[in-house]
């Protein structure tokens, strides 16, 4: 989990700030791509989204040679989604 600056949420009739990014590894095909499962927090127990995102092209190579492909992966995925981690 990464902290992330707060994004609004509409969830359940009402805005939260989620503030929690995730994301886990769905499957890596070991070739030319991954898939991702990502969820948005309030807080460690109060998820208010979630979704798949797919890497390909550049950005798998990157990735799959990255020392750091953790952080690769939460950059890009943050990137995806339009956040900010702090």
């Amino acid at each position: 989990m990464k902290e992330i600056q707060p994004v609004s949420i509409w969830y359940n009739g009402q805005i939260v700030l989620a503030s929690i990014f995730n994301m886990t590894s769905n499957g890596d095909n070991l070739v030319d791509s991954a898939t991702f499962y990502y969820a948005l927090y309030v807080d460690a127990n109060f998820q208010v989204a979630d979704g798949v995102l797919t890497m390909t092209e550049a950005d798998y190579i990157a990735y799959s040679t990255s020392t750091t492909a953790n952080d690769y992966a939460y950059q890009w995925g943050a990137t995806q989604l339009n956040l900010t981690l702090v």
